[in-house]
């Protein structure tokens, strides 16, 4: 293939930009999550084009659009990306929300998380387009809503309905921080369990007189801390590298002795605690959420049986709903990752990381349908935060990587 999707790229830079502030100018905050405008406007761009573009919706406010680009080889990669964002105040921010470029760099809820990289996505489809270069191998872009707040809309209305027929995927979520640079390739399980205690009431001023529902429950959780937390993980063979890497990736921002609990203990995070009702009453109920996560690699049902075991031990407790998912991982030798980060070290001349995320998204369920899934974009640590932004310089090299990606996938699967 030759180096005219690259250059396309580099020399439309300021077409970039303004794909980039047209999609930050549209509302898309979730909940309530409305991606028709978006959507709209992302076919109102790629109309020119001639690509075979789809509408899929299962909820008609929220829309998914799929884009087809046919290549030489029969090899399918996907593209994903999502256009939803978490809210904003306003009266936060020194930059507008709903875009604004200044200094080099473009502002905006979903600068970097993700309608930046989404645009970057989207100028290397058009460079594939407008180039006339015929990619090595089929593409496939979805752009899905839904996603920040975990809805049924977005992603996981296109894997039942059976449209994301690949081979590999990436996904465009920012894995930058710091400075530093990543491809993620692995997630975590997680264990969400719902606690119940119950007690006996009576005055706060005879408290002997009855069961603290509150106590209960505050000592269940300590015993979940103190049995699993301080327990080492069984971690497999094959996801140590990626543990490694990853130690090495966070420990700038949270220290290496943290890193590395991060991911060779379970994380033990007690999220919500309810119980009582006025401050002279002694506690009949009492309910907690507890967030448990786990390497990939990691059995997530032996570790929901034995904190089974451990709340049936816990005297009056129960454990009233649970929700739990196994961490998934690609080898860090794999052609995908291989192929993502050479390329992206190639662009950006520097180290790029092949490290676990600390939670689970988009690439997990991928995973768990058999596509191969890593996350990569070049962006900041704004991701969330009051004036989130991206480098100009960020769009292009995003967009310099995904137009490069295909070659290098087809040549290292060849290799």
């Amino acid at each position: 293939m030759s180096d005219a999707p690259v250059a396309y790229v580099r020399e439309r830079r300021e077409e970039l930009v303004d794909l980039a502030l047209d999609l930050l100018a549209i509302d898309t905050t979730n909940p309530p999550g409305e991606t028709r405008e978006a959507v709209a406007a992302i076919e109102r761009f790629l109309d020119p084009l001639g690509v075979d573009v789809e509408r899929f919706a299962v909820d008609p406010a929220k829309p998914n659009l799929l884009v087809r680009v046919p290549g030489a080889a029969d090899r399918t990669l996907l593209y994903e990306g999502h256009l939803d964002t978490v809210p904003f105040d306003a009266d936060a921010w020194a930059r507008d929300p709903l875009g604004e470029r200044a200094d080099g760099r473009v502002y905006g809820r979903g600068a970097t998380d993700m309608k930046g990289a989404v645009a970057s996505l989207l100028f290397a489809l058009r460079a594939f387009a407008d180039a006339d270069a015929e990619p090595p191998v089929d593409l496939l872009f979805a752009l899905v809503s839904d996603e920040e707040v975990g809805g049924d809309a977005g992603l996981p209305a296109l894997l039942e309905a059976d449209r994301l027929d690949a081979d590999a995927c990436v996904i465009g979520e920012p894995t930058s921080q710091t400075g530093r640079h990543s491809v993620t390739v692995a997630d975590r399980g997680s264990i969400w369990l719902t606690l119940e205690a119950s007690g006996d009431a009576a005055h706060g001023s005879r408290p002997t007189l009855g069961v603290n529902a509150v106590d209960r429950l505050y000592d269940a959780v300590e015993t979940i801390r103190e049995r699993f937390g301080a327990r080492a993980l069984d971690l497999d063979r094959a996801v140590e590298p990626i543990v490694e890497e990853s130690v090495e990736y966070y420990a700038p921002s949270m220290g290496a002795e943290r890193a590395r609990e991060l991911f060779e203990y379970p994380s033990i995070n007690l999220g919500v605690f309810e119980g009582g009702e006025a401050i002279n009453s002694v506690p009949q109920s009492a309910r907690a959420k507890v967030d448990v996560r786990l390497t990939a690699g990691v059995s997530t049902p032996d570790v929901l049986s034995d904190l089974r075991a451990c709340a049936d031990d816990c005297e009056g407790v129960t454990i009233a709903d649970v929700s739990w998912s196994v961490g998934t991982a690609e080898s860090p030798d794999s052609p995908l990752v291989d192929a993502v980060a050479s390329t992206a070290e190639s662009v950006t001349g520097e180290r790029v990381y092949r490290r676990s995320a600390t939670g689970g998204g988009d690439a997990k369920k991928l995973r768990n349908e058999g596509i191969p899934t890593v996350e990569f974009a070049f962006g900041t640590d704004t991701v969330h935060a009051v004036d989130e932004y991206v480098p100009v310089d960020t769009l292009v090299d995003n967009a310099v990587v995904y137009a490069q990606l295909p070659t290098a996938w087809a040549s290292s699967i060849d290799r």
